[in-house]
């Protein structure tokens, strides 16, 4: 019934990818709570890409981003010639990935950032490549122990509710009842409709 964070003894860079921003933005806490924690924050620029179209730019995502850029919270990266190879390595081999997932994976690789990104497929292949580490959750940064510290834990378990109700964060299947015993059982639904539908069909 766990739900404490993996990030907690990691000093190592984090490389957000869409997903996990708009589950930040969606839990309205987001940027004081990527202000909070220790590691750097890094955003591929075709992650900022895929929230420059009409409906982030109309429900305020895209503009979440450029705040925390303008903020100096996160830093913008352009990947490098060798990044893009394995960026074209993720995108063109079977499963192959989205460009924003697969910029996040290129760039945790080459420059052993953590990348924090919560759909299967993406996470299956980032864990591949990185070998010895697995990505973190989205989950992991709500509930990293500085982030509660300095908002407090209702403002935390808040945000949590408001990333799964409408940012539909996923969550690890093995840490959902951890996640129902904070926020409670009136959202137990709301908690397995994130699930990744391969895992809940287990």
């Amino acid at each position: 019934m766990s739900c404490t964070s993996s990030l907690i003894d990691i000093a190592d860079p984090l490389i957000l990818d869409t997903s996990v921003l708009i589950n930040l933005h969606a839990c309205k806490y987001g940027e004081r709570i990527l202000a909070s924690i220790p590691n750097d924050v890094v955003v591929s620029e075709i992650v900022a890409g895929e929230l420059e179209h009409e409906t982030s730019r109309q429900n305020g995502e895209h503009r979440f981003l450029f705040d925390l850029v303008t903020r100096g919270i996160v830093t913008l990266a352009t990947m490098t010639d060798a990044e893009y190879e394995i960026f074209h390595e993720l995108t063109s081999t079977s499963p192959s990935l989205d460009d924003g997932e697969a910029a996040t994976i290129a760039i945790a690789a080459a420059r052993f950032f953590l990348p924090v990104i919560d759909e299967r497929r993406g996470r299956s292949r980032a864990s591949a490549l990185l070998k010895t580490r697995n990505p973190g959750w989205s989950l992991d940064i709500l509930r990293h122990p500085t982030a509660i510290a300095v908002l407090g834990d209702q403002p935390v378990i808040e945000a949590m509710y408001l990333a799964l109700r409408d940012g539909r964060m996923r969550i690890p299947l093995e840490r959902v009842e951890g996640v129902i015993a904070l926020i409670g059982w009136s959202v137990h639904s709301i908690a397995l409709a994130s699930l990744d539908p391969v895992d809940y069909r287990r």
